[in-house]
């Protein structure tokens, strides 16, 4: 049974179609990528699915049940959990405190504990946040401020953040903005990691390298609509990929074959046997 799949999915904002008529497959342990030009409606589409807007037709189905009614602190619930292009730190915690934030899940009687239980020690989530720093090498700035860290281990809190939440899925927005190459690998790395702890991912970002190098499977959205889909190899030789970046039509696009972009989407480092979602 797939993790999460959306059917037809279409948002609209007055007469424009941001998404539309979008359907998608995430299966349970697999790291899915969403790439597409700026504008193409990426951030959109994951804000539909986590509540953050309203769809205007069509269903999301999150592990097995339909989620189009629920709020989006419910689908949080469920494990359906995200990070957004802003980085939203609470300055004044430590990285682990921030963790810490997202990771308990308060309950109406959680006061009386407190209450009742003034010292509780070791928090119940404490494992959660642990795992969470050690998966992205962020231990020995745990009780640092957010502001004593550099922009991109900013980023990586950001994420760890959402893991320590321990989702069932993890959806990411553009998690490699404002990264250089050496830090956007060392994510990619780390990404596969999680996989083995569990959390499936679904990858938005707009650095090919990253998502052709990490995802076992990825869609292409232009304009609203999913133009091209299939494994890593499968999509750095499609032409209506190739024409979407370069704003041609797929023909033109593919009588240019041997350009930039497509230098840039078969980049010597990604190996073929990603085909296979083998790292």
């Amino acid at each position: 049974m797939a993790l999460l799949e959306t059917h037809d999915l279409t948002v609209r904002y007055g007469g424009l179609a941001a998404n539309d008529q979008v359907s998608i497959v995430v299966e349970p342990g697999r790291l899915v990528g969403l790439i597409g030009p700026h504008g193409a409606g990426k951030t959109t589409f994951i804000d539909a699915i986590t509540g953050f807007t309203s769809v205007s037709s069509g269903s999301i189905e999150f592990d097995g049940a339909q989620v189009n009614d629920l709020s989006a602190d419910q689908r949080a619930s469920l494990g359906l959990t995200r990070t957004f292009q802003s980085l939203e730190l609470f300055e004044d915690l430590t990285v682990r405190d921030n963790l810490l934030v997202a990771a308990e899940r308060p309950r109406w009687y959680s006061f009386l504990l407190d209450i009742v239980r003034l010292h509780r020690g070791r928090s119940a989530w404490a494992d959660q946040v642990d795992r969470a720093l050690a998966a992205l090498d962020l231990v020995e700035y745990s009780h640092r401020l957010p502001s004593d860290l550099s922009h991109g281990q900013r980023k990586l809190v950001g994420v760890a953040r959402a893991l320590a939440a321990s989702p069932k899925l993890l959806l990411l927005d553009e998690p490699a903005a404002g990264l250089d190459t050496a830090e956007s690998r060392k994510l990619g790395v780390h990404l596969r990691h999680f996989l083995d702890d569990g959390t499936s991912i679904f990858l938005i970002d707009h650095d090919m390298g990253l998502v052709l190098n990490v995802c076992d499977y990825i869609y292409v959205l232009d304009f609203g609509k999913i133009i091209a889909e299939g494994t890593p190899a499968q999509i750095r030789r499609n032409p209506a990929v190739i024409g979407a970046y370069l704003g041609e039509t797929a023909g033109e696009a593919q009588a240019k074959e041997g350009t930039n972009l497509v230098a840039a989407l078969t980049p010597a480092a990604a190996p073929d046997a990603q085909e296979g979602g083998d790292v």
